[in-house]
């Protein structure tokens, strides 16, 4: 596996295969790297000829300094488990690298994002959005590849992301993948190292709590259904709901009723702790029991 470090050496790297038709995979990363990765990586190398993954920790899409701070950085054993998947290279650069400050007011620039990245995550994390689509778009025009993966988990960042390959005139695959849980329901996240092992024990209910509501949710009101996931989440020893939304999984927009949209998705965030979660389950369509 190649290490690249600059965005020269990454333009130079893919541009062989581009030129021989090779077909390019993408699959950033802010690293500490964990099994739901590595599915999207797996999942990456098995369907191109050659998968570029990122490493990159991105200020831009902070909007609080400490959590910027406290995120993880374990490079080596990124390295490592990249290696073991088949990634044909990673692109992990320094913060100069992306950001040159003899850049920075030639690349000031607001995205197009439209509706999809004001709720949820856009109210809550103003600016959010914006950095995510000033890091992905410089991500795919660097490495131009046919496809790019990203895990369900962030489900409002799909669909901003594919909103800004649209407005900027990307010409990308973005490609959704299920997402990855421990044996006890927990989604997998880079933050779940920061919680304590009683928040740990803790954590998994979140999950139970969704699941169970897809039941309740047969024959109870999409407002019924909201009011039963954030009482019992907040039931839950040191877990507070920051929000619950059910939503039109295609617009994002609140779910007024269950057939409102043919899929509709019910997206969570729960401090457990100061740890911060994000989790979603599908309502409709209804799964056959």
């Amino acid at each position: 596996m190649k290490v690249i470090r600059t965005r020269k050496e990454l333009e130079e790297y893919v541009a062989p295969y581009r030129q021989a038709g090779s077909s390019v995979a993408l699959v950033p990363t802010m690293g500490a790297l964990h099994a739901g990765h590595i599915s999207l990586m797996r999942r990456a190398v098995a369907e191109n000829d050659i998968t570029v993954a990122s490493v990159f920790v991105n200020p831009t899409q902070f909007n609080d300094k400490r959590d910027l701070e406290a995120y993880p950085r374990t490079e080596e054993a990124d390295f490592r488990l990249l290696d073991e998947a088949g990634v044909s290279a990673v692109f992990a650069p320094a913060v100069d690298e992306v950001y040159p400050p003899e850049e920075a007011e030639r690349e000031k620039h607001t995205f197009d994002l439209g509706r999809v990245a004001e709720v949820m995550e856009g109210a809550y994390r103003p600016g959010h959005f914006q950095g995510v689509a000033q890091i992905v778009s410089k991500l795919l025009r660097l490495a131009s590849p046919d496809r790019a993966y990203f895990g369900e988990k962030d489900f409002q960042q799909i669909a901003v992301i594919r909103r800004m390959t649209e407005t900027e005139g990307i010409n990308v695959e973005i490609v959704a993948c299920p997402i990855c849980r421990e044996s006890d329901g927990l989604a997998l996240s880079s933050r779940n190292v920061r919680l304590t092992p009683s928040q740990r024990a803790v954590a998994p209910g979140i999950f139970r709590v969704l699941a169970e509501s897809v039941g309740y949710s047969r024959d109870h009101s999409v407002r019924q259904t909201r009011e039963y996931v954030e009482s019992r989440v907040n039931a839950l020893p040191e877990c507070k709901v920051e929000y619950f939304s059910i939503v039109a999984a295609d617009t994002l927009e609140d779910a007024g009723s269950w057939d409102c949209a043919d899929r509709i998705t019910g997206c969570i965030t729960v401090y457990c702790g100061d740890v911060r979660l994000i989790d979603n389950i599908t309502y409709r369509p209804l799964q056959q029991a």
